[in-house]
């Protein structure tokens, strides 16, 4: 077990699980549970670049700088004021004899498991990138641990493509399960707070084909004229996310009641009253946010004595990945959002 969950890794503090721990060991050799990569690109998780961003006024130089320094200083992207990482895609190099995933050498993929508790050594400086996005083109070297999770990239879709999408594809996965499972009688409606980026336009194409009626929640009427345009959405409603008076009657007035579902796609912090509020009593939000605060979520819940349920996504079910590329392959409208995004527009 100590082997399968990577604790033999762990630098700091002793006999935590490589997530929790300050510091890894990204060293190259491999035991004979693990399996080397060799990196191509990073994802860094949105809440994570959009911390780092703000931090350094956007000047990429100093992203770089400071992405390097935790990468150095902790063995892993592991951002210490959001808590987040990312993912990344690389080929496969080395094999452990007993390592149980279904990979093999030269195998192309994408690491389904958060960069907060992947092993990683950087060789390049991130030489060849400048700082100005999520996706990070890299060289180096990363460790999977047995219960680690990876995809092989699809011959169909850009390597770039296949990482924006592996990097969400928890969320229109629990988002569907939850809509299938709904046994409240009577009309499913989902409201997705961000819902024309990458996991909220997912989300939207999720509950939609699961058979629910969808408001896609954005800030700004551009936003908004981009979830128009794609047709993801039944209804559009614009408001900050971290205002709860403000979601809540925009939700109840596009829907014409609050939503059955709502789920936190936004990338910026205290968007957590504003989904309670927006939930019908017996209903579920679903935070598919590193920028969440959980204490905020179940307090505000207790203050406003709202009868919900609150689900945390974990970013992993079976058969995720799948589930989210064939949404992709679908819906040509979500696969137009995400190469926009993917090109930088």
């Amino acid at each position: 077990m100590s082997a399968s969950v990577g604790l033999s890794r762990v630098l700091d503090p002793a006999g935590v699980l490589p997530q929790a721990a300050w510091r890894l060991d990204p060293s190259p050799e491999i035991a004979a549970d693990e399996v080397r990569i060799a990196v191509e690109r990073l994802n860094l998780d949105a809440a994570s670049y959009r911390q780092l961003a703000e931090k350094h006024e956007g000047r990429g130089d100093a992203i770089r700088a400071e992405v390097l320094e935790i990468v150095r200083t902790r063995g892993k992207m592991h951002n210490p004021v959001t808590g987040s990482g990312g993912m990344l895609i690389g080929v496969v190099e080395a094999v452990g004899s007993e390592s149980t995933l279904p990979v093999k050498v030269g195998d192309r993929v994408a690491t389904l498991v958060s960069l907060t508790l992947t092993p990683l050594h950087i060789t390049d400086g991130l030489a060849r990138w400048d700082g100005l996005g999520e996706q990070v083109p890299a060289k180096g070297t990363a460790i999977l641990f047995g219960r680690s999770v990876a995809a092989v990239l699809p011959d169909d879709l850009a390597p770039e493509l296949a990482l924006a999408v592996y990097d969400v594809c928890g969320a229109p996965a629990l988002t569907d399960r939850v809509v299938r499972d709904y046994d409240g009688g009577g009309e499913v409606t989902v409201a997705v707070l961000g819902g024309a980026g990458k996991s909220g336009s997912l989300s939207l194409a999720a509950a939609r084909l699961a058979g629910a009626r969808t408001c896609g929640v954005v800030v700004s009427e551009a936003e908004a004229g981009v979830l128009r345009e794609a047709g993801l959405a039944d209804a559009v409603a614009i408001a900050d996310a971290r205002d709860p008076v403000a979601v809540s009657a925009a939700v109840t007035e596009a829907l014409g009641a609050p939503a059955t579902v709502t789920v936190v796609c936004v990338d910026v912090p205290g968007c957590e009253h504003g989904a309670i509020l927006a939930t019908a009593a017996g209903g579920t939000v679903i935070f598919f946010s590193m920028a969440t605060s959980f204490p905020a979520a179940a307090l505000g819940a207790e203050g406003l004595a709202a009868d919900v349920t609150m689900l945390i996504g974990n970013g992993y079910l079976p058969g995720h990945a799948e589930f989210a590329v064939d949404l992709l392959r679908r819906v040509p409208a979500v696969r137009r959002l995400f190469e926009a995004r993917v090109a930088g527009h």
